[in-house]
């Protein structure tokens, strides 16, 4: 499955309108006999309607959610940093609660229901069923809710694959969504101002013969205390799916040098191998890429024959 692919969660009171409509559109079988006679097993059907109708969409929706011992450890980490992962685990269980407990009312008003010597004893029944259905939908509002809202974060991962995968890193605006388009088939959005990417941007090339897997990593990791939900995926991106980051400096400076080269000194801390890379060397004057010119990269293709080499 997808985190995409996982259905819009609905309020809980839509759940029961939707089982109560289709419950009142079944008439029964056409059957001699009183008017109460014909009531009878037409109201013991629609409570096992209801039943039918609320335990598959409350199984539906846990189903939609991924198996979280299933789930990589980035994507563990992931749910943790970006949810309440005991709420979530708590909300999903109130699902299963739920089918259990409309199946024991539906059970016990289904007796009722044939027990019943008169249309009061019917209607008794009727009401007292949807009054307790009503609670327990009731009582999973919350719980529901929660779960779309995890659904809309969820669905904002990256799917990341099982590839040799490149990590691009550096400072907002330094030319990383630039440089994953000229390295992969890629072809993201890039726009001239700060910090505008809101979603890791991946890419692939294929390199002797292999796949690989590039990451555009927004934000700077360098606030590991106030990072967005974003800034978290490529943290966590760079912790457990690279096998090899490209360092970007920007030496037109929109940050200054020394703060380039203290994020890359955070970056080293991943114990990850790192090549470096000058952008916008064009904007340069004659000389500034000196210091960098033994150890950086400005040649798009110099860089891809060097990542080429670590290919495993």
């Amino acid at each position: 499955m997808t985190f995409q692919s996982i259905k819009q969660v609905e309020k809980a009171q839509t759940y029961l309108d939707i089982a109560i409509k289709r419950a009142l559109k079944h008439e029964g079988t056409k059957k001699k006999g009183t008017p109460f006679e014909k009531a009878k097993p037409r109201e013991h059907d629609r409570i096992g309607i209801i039943r039918d109708v609320l335990c598959t969409k409350l199984y539906e929706i846990g189903k939609g959610f991924p198996v979280f011992d299933e789930l990589s450890d980035f994507y563990k980490e992931l749910l943790r940093v970006t949810l309440d992962y005991d709420k979530l685990k708590k909300a999903l269980a109130s699902l299963n609660w739920a089918q259990k407990k409309i199946s024991e009312l539906a059970r016990e008003h289904k007796k009722r229901i044939k027990q019943a010597k008169n249309f009061t004893d019917l209607d008794s029944a009727k009401k007292a069923y949807l009054g307790r259905i009503s609670s327990v939908i009731k009582q999973i509002s919350k719980n529901l809710e929660y779960l779309e809202h995890s659904r809309r974060v969820i669905k904002d991962y990256p799917v990341i694959k099982q590839l040799f995968t490149v990590c691009i890193s550096g400072f907002p605006n330094v030319g990383k969504t630039t440089l994953l388009s000229k390295l992969t088939t890629s072809t993201p959005e890039i726009k001239e101002y700060a910090f505008t990417t809101k979603s890791l941007n991946l890419g692939y090339a294929k390199l002797k013969n292999e796949k690989v897997q590039f990451i555009d990593t927004p934000g700077t990791l360098n606030r590991p205390d106030k990072m967005n939900n974003i800034e978290k995926q490529a943290y966590l991106a760079v912790k457990y799916q690279a096998d090899l980051i490209v360092y970007i400096f920007d030496l037109t400076e929109p940050y200054p040098l020394k703060d380039q080269k203290r994020l890359l000194k955070r970056i080293k801390q991943f114990k990850k191998p790192v090549i470096l890379y000058l952008s916008k060397t064009d904007l340069l004057e004659q000389g500034a890429t000196k210091d960098f010119s033994k150890k950086a990269f400005t040649s798009v293709d110099e860089l891809k024959k060097e990542i080429s080499k670590k290919v495993k």
